[in-house]
């Protein structure tokens, strides 16, 4: 039975599609060489990961200092930088060695790629190259056992006071060439961060030496930023501020009073103050002076009586004025109230609004020429 296959005419573009397949081949090579637009990647949301990723360390890191609080300080202070290495190891064999991402880049939707894989026009259509071994332990080495072997170092060198040595000493060279060497790296890192906000490539000289670029890990995911809760706190931050501006304008005293005695019946108020005692005080007594007298001092523990210890405070009228009411203060006490309440203080032995007060000096006569008679009396019948 013949072959219905061979039989069978063969489509009219396949002889053209055959022939198209040798100039297709060398299009795609050239493709790596042609110009593309270039990959961008927002430099805030690199910068932001770099952030959230100290943010979660400083977590991590307080709650083992918590635990370690029990322990000696000394040893907390010692072995600090071996307690670092070991969450920096964590976290690192569990984000960038097995994601090729932290936890903070993965919230900013970054990972790591192998930028050497993406040269010329393959940096923005080529599919992201994962990253090598040699890539991930160098990273690993460099950024946490670098880390940690130069705080070693630096531990030693300060212990031992090389800084201190002379000049001829090798000790003192070696450190030498540290702070130098140190000065290099701060000044190449802040060149490499402007070369960063120029391009937007490599953060950190790590990255740029092992070529270790952050794209987008879903480049469908279009980055949306939400200014809803920056906005409250925008506008809760500005209404504190106005409340703490206009706070001491506001006679918070004043204003309880006179809701109370918008509120309140007269005859509440009147038996309020009656019931503090105050109105069966002597005339020559001032009650504001009382009170101030009695706040002042301290109430003996354990006794059932309410014993007051404290100085004992001349009360009496000083510089007497009398109220609208018919009770006598001393000026400056009557003064400093009318003042503070703005003229809805209550007088502490009836209640009644305080609005005017006068010089007392009509009772303060007669009682000097009361004494005057007693004295001639004694006198003349002693």
């Amino acid at each position: 039975m013949p072959d219905l296959s061979d039989t069978q005419p063969r489509p009219f573009w396949s002889q053209d599609w055959e022939a198209l397949q040798e100039p297709l081949t060398k299009l795609r090579r050239s493709i790596a060489s042609l110009p593309t637009s270039p990959l961008r990647v927002m430099r805030v949301s690199q910068l932001d990961a770099d952030l959230l990723d100290v943010e979660l360390f400083g977590v991590l890191k307080d709650q083992l200092w918590q635990a370690l609080s029990f322990f000696r300080p000394t040893f907390k202070e010692t072995f600090e930088p071996e307690f670092v290495i070991i969450l920096q190891l964590i976290l690192y064999r569990l984000s960038i060695y097995e994601s090729g991402a932290s936890y903070g880049k993965q919230l900013q939707n970054l990972n790591y790629r192998n930028e050497r894989g993406h040269r010329g026009g393959l940096e923005s259509i080529a599919i992201d190259s994962t990253l090598t071994r040699f890539q991930r332990i160098m990273y690993g080495a460099i950024t946490v056992g670098g880390q940690y072997a130069w705080t070693r170092l630096n531990r030693l060198v300060t212990a031992q006071g090389w800084g201190d040595l002379g000049e001829t000493n090798p000790r003192k060279t070696f450190w030498n060439l540290m702070q130098r060497g140190e000065g290099w790296f701060k000044t190449l890192s802040l060149l490499n961060f402007l070369v960063f906000l120029y391009n937007g490539k490599y953060r950190t000289l790590v990255d740029r030496a092992l070529s270790m670029r952050l794209v987008y890990s879903r480049k469908s995911i279009s980055r949306q930023v939400s200014f809803e809760f920056l906005n409250r706190q925008l506008v809760w931050h500005a209404f504190t501020e106005f409340l703490l501006f206009l706070m001491p304008l506001i006679n918070i005293e004043k204003l309880k009073l006179r809701l109370s005695r918008a509120l309140l019946p007269h005859s509440y108020l009147s038996s309020s103050a009656s019931s503090l005692g105050y109105a069966q005080l002597p005339l020559h007594i001032c009650v504001i002076c009382h009170e101030n007298s009695s706040a002042g001092a301290t109430t003996l523990a354990g006794t059932g009586g309410g014993i007051h210890v404290g100085l004992q405070e001349d009360t009496t009228v000083h510089n007497p004025y009398i109220t609208n009411c018919g009770h006598v203060y001393c000026y400056w006490c009557v003064s400093s109230k009318m003042g503070v309440y703005e003229g809805e203080w209550g007088c502490l032995r009836c209640g009644e609004r305080v609005t005017t007060v006068e010089k007392w000096a009509e009772k303060v006569l007669q009682e000097g020429e009361e004494r005057e008679e007693e004295i001639m009396n004694d006198i003349q019948f002693g």
